[in-house]
């Protein structure tokens, strides 16, 4: 099609998008008006077409406006079952202006009637969106510079970086076709891979290993694109079991070149990297993590300490200590790790220390931030195709009532923590408050009370109260307090599920 017949006032452009004529530093945005023509002067002559085009490319895609919408039009009218022709869009288009300086509703019977066959339309369409892409990413680089002149209190250099990342992220994302339905018969292989995996996996496992044989039973690992929620009450052992698993999936993924675990990513809101890194290195040594912070170490301990210190250099668990972080600065800060290092686990701890996208001005707008927070967390999981363990706190109505076991009504500020979460995991430590309501020395209640410390001694409880895509219920676990590390408690191993 020929554009200056139809496009008699456009300027003209060489090959490679620039004007003709003699300005080298004038660039046009990259399009191509006969790619656009011939897209719409093929739906005009088949509204078929519409059902391979409409995912791959939208009205904003196209550079010329009255090609949007032309375009617009004829989506609208094949969405009503009606059909859209030159004649029956002719009506909508008579007193367009843009169009009138093409010629009027006749230009849509031109772009009709210079087509010659509809086959190619969707090599229109992925054209179009390239060109699209292109301009926006022109776009994008423009408003880079630009910010970056600017010098403003609330917007420096990481931040600048953090906001362009995410809108190219952003972009790479949308509109580009690659959704849509899965042929049952596709879904049945993958379906039958996993089962492959797990049955020549010698533990069972199609996920990431948490390295405490009876959880990785209980959940078969932990399951890619899955949010988990690990909440509990303060000191029952939120951030040390999660610390447990977060080292010994990274540990697993160092120790057999990555055939097992992963890269892990913890992003630690409340705790320090130091002393993160301090409870890992009590745990692979050994030695009390409060001798460590108080010096009371042996010269012995020096030697675990080596040993520990050159296997912890060898374990892919990045850590990052950012307080008050937004979920969008959460989801750019994992991308960016996925794409250079291969995530594959993420935790954070905690949930209600991640911030929203907007400002925290009353108890309503808190439950509709930690709404955004969480679906955050779950669009991340599925993005990345990673699991994504988030810690949570339970409110204090499970402090009011006798039995202290937590329970999904416990979870703090939002409904939407048990609506987003594929599985949701307490915590619990029955010594914890025990230990608090010691009975009067040398009373039956006492006996009983010492009987009951004695099988709750270093006990903790992983309890499973919602699992998507498998059974709820307990895993006892090992909780050694000097060390804040859990482990495999052989005993849980012979008792029944409860």
């Amino acid at each position: 099609m020929n554009d200056s017949h139809l496009l008699s006032n456009a300027v003209p452009y060489n090959q490679d998008g620039s004007p003709e004529g003699n300005n080298p530093h004038y660039r046009s945005l990259p399009h191509n008006q006969d790619a656009e023509q011939g897209l719409l002067g093929a739906l005009l002559v088949d509204n078929r077409a519409v059902e391979r085009v409409s995912e791959i490319v939208q009205a904003p895609h196209f550079y010329v406006p009255v090609h949007q919408r032309i375009y617009e039009a004829i989506i609208k009218m094949t969405e009503r079952g009606q059909e859209a022709s030159p004649v029956t869009l002719k009506n909508y288009f008579d007193e367009d202006p843009d169009l009138e300086e093409l010629g009027g509703a006749s230009y849509l019977a031109e772009l009709a009637a210079s087509v010659l066959t509809v086959v190619n339309v969707e090599d229109y369409a992925r054209r179009l969106y390239d060109l699209f892409m292109r301009r926006e990413l022109i776009s994008l680089g423009e408003g880079v510079v630009n910010d970056s002149y600017s010098h403003t209190l609330d917007s420096d250099a990481e931040k600048i970086i953090e906001t362009a990342e995410s809108q190219l992220f952003s972009l790479a994302e949308s509109g580009s076709g690659s959704g849509g339905f899965v042929t049952l018969r596709d879904s049945v292989v993958i379906a039958i891979e996993h089962a492959e995996k797990a049955f020549n996996a010698d533990d069972g496992l199609t996920g990431v290993t948490s390295g405490l044989i009876d959880v990785d039973k209980k959940l078969g690992g932990f399951q890619k694109s899955d949010l988990l929620i690990l909440a509990g009450r303060p000191s029952m052992g939120k951030t040390a079991l999660a610390t447990t698993w977060a080292y010994n999936a990274a540990k697993a993924y160092a120790q057999s070149g990555g055939k097992e675990g992963a890269v892990t990513a913890f992003f630690s809101l409340e705790m320090s990297a130091d002393q993160l890194a301090g409870r890992i290195l009590a745990i692979e040594s050994g030695v009390s993590g409060d001798a460590i912070r108080k010096g009371t170490i042996q010269q012995s301990d020096f030697r675990s300490f080596v040993e520990a210190s050159q296997m912890m250099s060898q374990v892919p668990l990045y850590i990052d200590d950012t307080p008050a972080l937004s979920i969008g600065a959460v989801r750019t800060r994992a991308r960016r790790l996925k794409r250079q290092h291969g995530l594959g686990l993420l935790v954070v701890d905690y949930l209600q220390l991640l911030r929203g996208s907007g400002s925290r001005q009353s108890s309503e707008n808190r439950v509709l931030e930690v709404s955004e927070i969480t679906r955050g967390l779950k669009a991340i999981a599925k993005e990345l195709q990673i699991p994504v363990i988030a810690l949570s706190q339970l409110s204090r109505a499970v402090e009011q009532r006798e039995d202290k076991r937590p329970q999904l009504s416990d979870l703090r500020e939002s409904g939407s923590i048990e609506q987003d979460a594929d599985v949701v995991m307490f915590v619990y430590r029955e010594e914890y408050y025990l230990a608090r309501t010691e009975p009067e020395v040398g009373t039956d209640k006492h006996m009983d009370w010492q009987d009951k410390m004695d099988r709750a001694h270093n006990v903790g409880e992983c309890i499973v109260a919602k699992a998507r895509h498998g059974p709820i219920g307990g895993v006892r676990m090992h909780f050694d307090s000097n060390l804040t590390k859990f482990s495999d408690l052989e005993e849980s191993r012979l008792s029944a599920e409860y």
